[in-house]
């Protein structure tokens, strides 16, 4: 019998958390899905990644709205899934901001990403409607750039190629919290469908150079305390070198796509199989991690139809 797609029978609603991590920094979190950050400076707010739709971003206005009055005059873009970028209208901000590589991937494949993620998980697209369109940044930067709230400095910071190869992680130096995207995740799984799982270690690694006393994770709880940081950063890297290795050896061995499938729950199922999204990232998780051990260095476009394709033959 194969298993409902991707997270299509996911229609519980999480409960969502606002909590302080740091003078004026705040994290959105629910339950699993999509996070989002907040950074308070003297004159303004900075939103760190959108929500799926400004129906769903409106949730984290009025959060906002509960802790300042100072408008929301930037809002960062860690990357450009659809979860994360569309619900930006919302804000009404000064300006959209993401790195040149993920401006480059919304115009590669924008389109694509948003049919395919609304019917892998319509939960978090609720009042689609809402959406105007695709998100386009109004800034981009192709390393690293500052943005002053005041005298609050926030960096913006291409680390690697990670989650995707336009990955963006904000800094706030003056209270050493990082708001990471979905570089690390917390007690859920990595969704590597559209990952280079041979750069994200290595990522990770200039990530944790920075020694952040506060982390917002992609997805899972805030985490606060150095100590809780290092466990979040450490079982990222493990959820991805189990992937990456077993599937790379499934490769060298000659087989299948299906074959390497089933080599990869036997390894990751133990450790991992219950993270928040874990049944709905493994077909992609593995379908990526088989053709970069491939070679295939640019990740292939997910469509709609290849999506169904790929679950069907794997899930089967």
């Amino acid at each position: 019998m194969t298993a409902r797609f991707a997270s299509t029978g996911d229609l519980a609603d999480k409960n969502i958390s606002f909590s302080g991590i740091g003078p004026g920094l705040y994290a959105f979190t629910a339950e699993g899905d999509p996070n989002t950050g907040v950074i308070v400076g003297d004159d303004a707010c900075m939103v760190i990644d959108a929500q799926a739709t400004p129906a769903m971003a409106e949730q984290v206005i009025e959060r906002v709205r509960q802790v300042t009055d100072k408008p929301i005059a930037y809002v960062v873009l860690s990357h450009y899934h659809a979860v994360r970028v569309l619900g930006a209208s919302a804000y009404d901000a000064r300006e959209i901001i993401a790195s040149d590589a993920t401006r480059e991937l919304i115009a590669e494949r924008g389109q694509e990403d948003w049919d395919s993620e609304y019917g892998r998980f319509p939960r978090l697209f609720r009042a689609a409607d809402t959406i105007p369109g695709l998100t386009w940044p109004t800034l981009t930067f192709p390393a690293e750039m500052s943005v002053w709230l005041g005298r609050r400095e926030v960096r913006l910071i291409r680390l690697g190629r990670g989650h995707t190869a336009g990955d963006t992680v904000a800094w706030v130096p003056d209270a050493g919290v990082m708001f990471s995207g979905d570089l690390v995740e917390y007690n859920s799984a990595c969704y590597c469908g559209d990952a280079h799982l041979r750069d994200w270690p290595a990522t990770l690694d200039r990530l944790a150079g920075f020694k952040p006393d506060a982390l917002v994770p992609g997805r899972g709880d805030a985490l606060v305390g150095r100590a809780r940081v290092d466990e979040a950063i450490a079982q990222t890297r493990a959820f991805l070198n189990t992937l990456f290795g077993t599937a790379s050896a499934s490769v060298k061995k000659g087989h299948t796509l299906k074959e390497a499938y089933t080599e990869v729950r036997k390894a990751m199922d133990p450790k991992f199989g219950t993270f928040a999204i874990y049944e709905h990232c493994l077909p992609f998780n593995v379908s990526r991690a088989y053709d970069e051990a491939r070679g295939i260095d640019h990740p292939v476009i997910w469509t709609a139809e290849r999506d169904r394709e790929m679950w069907a033959a794997l899930q089967g």
